[in-house]
């Protein structure tokens, strides 16, 4: 099977990855399960033929380097792909592509996430693990302040996933790698583009949280990811990437510059058909900047439950909302809770 009628099969199962790998017949996930696309074993020849039509021009630097990330349309959808080295073979992992960005009120979000895209400036982090859906999120923001208002939006990503079409703002796409050299480059251009909107497509240093700090101080809006499981652990992930002396200067810029938390992950529905986008919001209020600023973070847990009337959800809140809603199960989500000691007393385990 070509690679093209690969994606157009997987796609038409509702899959959201391929992996190709030399000795395994093809593999597709639906539904973040696993299965064989088809009975056929790749060989070694086929993985290269199919890594040289999926990277053309760009085939070598995979010899070089030892991986190549990049994004294309292949049979009608629009991919992220990474092909990588392993054990002397290529293999390559397929990310298909929504090409409809959805309306922010269709994803399930917290009530106060539809609100983001209203915000000034400041900073919106959201976070969750690979595969959470934070790229479709974004994408959702940021498109309603397309739709919505005449602003400059710059995005820096790896690679570019969502296509947007211009209506009342104007939009830069730049990918890594492609457009500029490294995050740190385009960072540093960044603020020299007279943006009024920035994405970053995931902060993965102390170079990328320092740009986003700066622009957010002076008067941008930047939406921002990270790979942590909770709105609290973000504001521990974000200082801890300082050297300990410069550590209080960076809570108090976070403190100022933080408007809020996304932490998101999708779960499987109840009866096993789909998944469900399951969420925690963190509203940065007064005593939530008081405590990110003094580096009490423990205490950001119970700041949250307090804070309900600003929008503010727990992620094990959320969840028991879903299981009494039965869209999932009170299994998945006592596997998908923070606190299962809290959890098993509302389901009486």
């Amino acid at each position: 099977m070509k690679v093209d009628q690969m994606v157009m099969t997987a796609a038409a199962m509702r899959a959201s990855d391929i992996h190709l790998i030399c000795g395994l017949p093809p593999k597709i996930r639906v539904d973040g399960i696993l299965q064989d696309l088809t009975s056929d074993v790749l060989s070694d020849d086929d993985c290269k033929k199919i890594a040289e039509k999926l990277a053309g021009e760009h085939y070598d630097s995979i010899r070089d380097i030892g991986e190549l990330d990049m994004a294309a349309s292949i049979g009608g959808e629009r991919v992220r792909i990474n092909l990588f080295h392993q054990r002397g073979h290529i293999s390559a992992a397929l990310r298909i592509l929504s090409n409809h960005i959805p309306e922010v009120e269709e994803l399930g979000l917290p009530k106060a996430a539809e609100r983001f895209a209203n915000y000034r400036k400041g900073i919106v982090l959201v976070t969750g693990e690979t595969g959470s859906g934070k790229s479709t999120t974004l994408a959702a923001l940021l498109n309603r302040i397309n739709e919505t208002r005449a602003e400059h939006i710059v995005t820096l990503e790896d690679p570019i996933e969502y296509l947007y079409e211009p209506k009342k703002s104007i939009i830069n796409q730049r990918e890594i790698g492609t457009d500029t050299r490294s995050y740190e480059d385009g960072l540093r251009a960044v603020l020299r583009e007279d943006p009024d909107v920035i994405l970053i497509g995931e902060m993965r240093d102390l170079t990328t949280i320092e740009t986003a700090l700066t622009a957010a101080e002076t008067g941008h809006l930047v939406f921002a990811t990270l790979h942590t499981n909770s709105a609290v652990d973000s504001i521990d992930r974000m200082v801890g990437v300082f050297p300990e002396e410069r550590q209080p200067q960076i809570r108090m810029e976070l403190s100022t510059t933080l408007n809020a938390v996304l932490s998101q992950q999708l779960l499987p529905r109840a009866g096993g058909k789909g998944r469900i986008l399951a969420a925690e919001v963190m509203i940065v209020t007064t005593s939530i900047r008081n405590l990110i600023r003094e580096g009490k973070t423990p205490q950001m847990h119970s700041a949250m439950l307090t804070s309900a009337a600003e929008g503010s959800v727990t992620m094990d809140n959320f969840l028991l909302e879903l299981a009494a809603d039965r869209k999932i199960t009170p299994e998945t989500a006592l596997e998908a809770c923070n606190d299962t000691d809290y959890m098993k007393k509302k389901f009486m385990f």
